[in-house]
């Protein structure tokens, strides 16, 4: 049995969105201040955030595949093409700091009010046509040092799954404290500011 796969509907799957929509509100992510905070080190939710709900999936997954509920082979896993992940990934981040939206939280910005979230998926699905009509002179580098068919990480470097999700959870304990720190430094900064203005 494959529990949660089950009950992939279109009804459960638009109950999943509304719920991921909803958490990243009221975590604050539908604004564009918080990712640009981010990427200046100011304010860590996006990093806190973002996280905690890969370490909380990841060793979901990993539960469910111990008890037989969700087996590894039964999920689609992609083919990993690492010079084609390297120039998205950079892609994506370029377009995160500029825009201060990614594709999930521009949606939510939108239906938010923020007509800002509005420009950003436009020019997200203009930059999809641009891909799509490039594809063919693109294809040399996005099939470019392709991996292994259905590679995980723990298959790449050739460690148990609980190695990994160890390593996962001492990057979140990490990066948590490095934010904290910076975070109360920002806040230190601003209240001498504040203090200096008031002068």
């Amino acid at each position: 049995m494959n529990f949660p796969l089950e009950y992939t509907s279109g009804i459960m799957i638009i109950i999943a969105g509304f719920f991921f929509g909803y958490f990243l509100e009221v975590s604050g992510l539908g604004s564009p201040r918080k990712l640009n905070a981010q990427f200046t080190f100011k304010d860590w939710s996006v990093f806190k955030v973002m996280f905690v709900a890969i370490v909380v999936a990841a060793t979901g997954l990993w539960l469910f595949d111990i008890l037989g509920w969700v087996r590894f082979d039964a999920l689609k896993i992609q083919t990993t093409f690492f010079w084609a992940m390297a120039a998205g990934g950079a892609l994506l981040g370029a377009g995160l700091a500029v825009g201060g939206y990614c594709p999930g939280t521009s949606v939510v910005g939108f239906f938010s009010g923020r007509l800002d979230a509005l420009v950003f998926m436009i020019g997200m699905v203009i930059g999809v046509f641009i891909f799509a009509l490039s594809f063919d002179d693109l294809q040399g580098l996005y099939t470019a040092a392709k991996g292994a068919n259905r590679e995980t990480l723990p298959q790449l470097l050739h460690v148990p799954t609980w190695v990994i999700l160890v390593g996962l959870i001492a990057l979140a304990t990490a990066g948590f404290r490095i934010g904290s720190k910076m975070e109360a430094k920002e806040k230190s900064v601003i209240r001498a500011q504040d203090l200096e203005s008031d002068k």
